[in-house]
């Protein structure tokens, strides 16, 4: 009876060890802890897959268990999925924050700061979802011009190009019926800066599609020398053409940042140490080369964001 006991209290033991191991999310295999599993999700377009593949690529290199879902579904799909449990961290855009949180104030959005310190406050009060840290890149609504035409005329700003067409400068912008009428669009701009585009001056195209625009204005198709953008286009560096950069704030700022379950930063707090210090690193500029590596190039989304890592010293080669 005693050996039964003793065997009992063994077995005992060892199944509230491993019920301890499998409520901390570790799990023993061949004596190594092994973290995770974390499913890592992504949108469906260019710069998602992108950032999504980096989280793998670096959860991955830290021993974590990963389960790759990028390139997941649009922004409604993927918001619910991370708020149901479904995946545990994607890449999102801190100006989303006005689309998910109607109500918070209009113009908390068009700060870096501000709408980061808002959305990250509102994401964990309401749905218990982390925030880490921003890169630097704002992929927001923005005006690009030919890189040859803003160096002749040291336009670099959209008050630069207030000046130059205050002056009787020539401009003609290619952009979207949408972007020419919506009143946060470039009405907004026109507003802030005190320009205004006649409709001799604009080039407007069917859809949305800033590829059409931003080639327009490439080709100088009738004189178009600007063009409707978003920010980090993987097409502006091959194209020749540069942003003009909004010092008004116009714009609602969208930086991306890694967005996390609490119960998995809770449990894996070394997460931010491992992400946002390579965040730190994706400045407009770089995203944009690196978006067009894989959409003018036809680069395998993976293969570019893990070379990046490793260019960096984030990976090993």
């Amino acid at each position: 009876m005693k050996k039964i006991s003793m065997f009992a209290s063994i077995a005992l033991v060892l199944i509230m060890t491993a019920g301890s191991l499998f409520a901390s999310g570790t799990t023993e295999k061949a004596g190594t802890a092994v973290k995770g599993p974390i499913v890592v999700a992504s949108k469906i377009d260019t710069e998602g897959g992108l950032l999504g593949s980096m989280i793998v690529e670096l959860l991955r290199s830290h021993g974590f268990t990963v389960t790759d879902r990028t390139q997941f579904g649009t922004t409604d799909v993927i918001r619910k999925a991370i708020i149901s449990g479904e995946i545990d961290i994607y890449p999102e855009y801190t100006g989303n924050g006005g689309f998910f949180f109607p109500d918070s104030p209009k113009d908390v959005w068009k700060s870096a700061k501000a709408g980061y310190e808002m959305v990250k406050k509102l994401d964990m009060e309401k749905n218990n979802l982390v925030w880490l840290s921003p890169a630097p890149a704002n992929n927001t609504w923005a005006i690009a011009a030919r890189a040859d035409f803003a160096k002749a005329n040291n336009i670099v700003t959209l008050e630069d190009l207030a000046k130059y067409m205050a002056g009787g400068g020539s401009v003609k912008l290619a952009a979207s019926e949408e972007f020419a009428s919506r009143p946060d669009a470039l009405p907004a701009f026109e507003k802030a800066y005190g320009f205004h585009f006649s409709n001799s001056q604009l080039l407007t195209l069917s859809g949305g599609n800033t590829a059409t625009t931003e080639k327009a204005a490439a080709d100088g198709t009738n004189g178009v020398n600007l063009a409707m953008a978003y920010g980090t286009d993987g097409q502006l560096a091959a194209l020749g053409l540069v942003v003009l950069t909004d010092t008004k704030g116009v714009q609602p700022v969208y930086n991306p940042a890694p967005l996390v379950r609490n119960a998995i930063i809770t449990r894996y707090p070394e997460i931010a140490t491992i992400l946002d210090p390579v965040f730190a690193t994706l400045t407009l500029e770089t995203l944009q080369k690196l978006n067009s590596a894989i959409a003018v190039e036809g680069k395998n989304t993976k293969d570019v964001a893990r070379q990046y890592l490793i260019s960096k010293g984030f990976l090993k080669g």
